[in-house]
């Protein structure tokens, strides 16, 4: 049985675990190595038991705590050849921790095969994951993606669940405080997806066979869970697709139940 609980999941913070009956992998520890710890422990996992750390880019909402848990519980590090070099940067790797570059065909971990897939965000080389796990279930992690592109289909498409960026409603983030620039950044094919962007996806998705979605990533300067749930759930309507029959929506945030799949 595949486990999959989303810690912590917003622009402040973010960390997906991953696991199965062969233990379980954490996806970016963008929180304190003890809050990752606390959450853990609160679903039954215990954080030494953890496999290894897969890290999707260098944002420090991505990175925050990889340092001290991984030194503390001697967990290895995989992300992209870029990632690894911009963690470096920013003295998030040590000598004291082990990491590695993910091959891009994927590496074994816990019984599980994780593959990264190119992903368009303003970083060195970001990547999103896609976890097979023993009993043949698909997840993905993609967040932090400016478009869907070619690359990002094909390599969620299929899956059984889908963490799936839903980061700002476009009227909040155009009226809001931001300043201009950082406007644009967020809008641009490098930046975050859009609620109404993440809807179009998640309709895609249903009709490729995916079940569950996990909407993450929120900001809390520009969305609302409820915004970000009623817009995919609207075009899913829309679409045909009944809720709790044909898929399952669900929104992250921190401290979320484990999904059994």
């Amino acid at each position: 049985m595949a486990r999959f609980c989303s810690l912590y999941s917003s622009s402040s913070g973010n960390c997906t675990y991953i696991g199965s009956s062969h233990g379980g992998i954490l996806i970016d520890i963008g929180v304190s190595a003890k809050r990752t710890a606390e959450a853990l422990t609160e679903i039954g996992v215990n954080p030494s038991s953890i496999g290894a750390i897969f890290i999707t880019h260098e944002h420090w909402d991505h990175i925050n705590g990889v340092r001290v848990f991984a030194q503390r519980h001697g967990t290895k590090v995989y992300a992209s050849e870029g990632t690894l070099s911009g963690m470096e940067e920013l003295g998030a790797l040590t000598e004291k921790m082990t990491a590695d570059v993910i091959p891009y065909n994927g590496t074994e971990i816990c019984g599980m095969h994780i593959r990264p897939f190119k992903t368009p965000h303003d970083t060195k080389e970001s990547t999103g994951f896609t976890v097979v796990t023993p009993d043949n279930k698909r997840l993905a992690v993609a967040t932090d993606i400016g478009c869907i592109n070619d690359s990002v289909m094909n390599a969620i498409y299929g899956c059984d669940l889908v963490l799936l960026e839903s980061n700002h409603d476009v009227g909040m983030l155009q009226n809001g405080p931001y300043p201009y620039f950082l406007k644009q950044r967020i809008l641009s094919d490098h930046g975050h997806l859009s609620n109404e962007n993440c809807a179009k996806t998640a309709v895609k998705l249903v009709e490729s066979g995916t079940t569950r979605f996990v909407l993450g990533h929120l900001s809390k300067e520009n969305n609302i869970p409820s915004l970000a749930y009623e817009t995919t759930h609207a075009a899913m309507t829309m679409a045909g697709a009944k809720e709790n029959i044909d898929y399952i929506l669900s929104v992250a945030g921190d401290r979320n139940p484990v999904i059994a799949l």
